[in-house]
């Protein structure tokens, strides 16, 4: 829980799960974070091998993220957390807002 906890983590999993995104259109995709805070989360999600961090060297510098093998393993593993979390949602008579029927989906 360590490696997920935090507000943002599942967040940026769920981003990097569709495309890779630079750190500008990362941020955009995530409404509310604050660029000290996605830099922080992104540090250490790549300290614990769940993203991978590349750096172009080119002017000006070009940074790309995307998941590894390890991220894509722990997305598909919330992925089934989300779907109970769905279909709890759904027996509390509460609408998710997401506007998906599965996490992720």
């Amino acid at each position: 829980m360590d490696v997920v906890g935090g507000k943002w983590k599942a967040l940026i999993l769920w981003a990097l799960a569709e495309r890779l995104h630079r750190f500008g259109e990362l941020r955009r995709s995530l409404p509310g974070v604050s660029e000290k805070v996605l830099a922080q989360q992104l540090r250490e999600l790549e300290a614990d091998g769940i993203v991978r961090r590349t750096v172009f060297e080119q002017t000006p510098p070009r940074v790309e993220y995307e998941l590894t093998d390890e991220g894509v393993a722990l997305y598909a593993a919330l992925g089934a957390l989300g779907e109970w979390g769905v279909r709890r949602m759904r027996t509390l008579g509460v609408v998710p807002t997401h506007g998906k029927d599965q996490a992720g989906a």
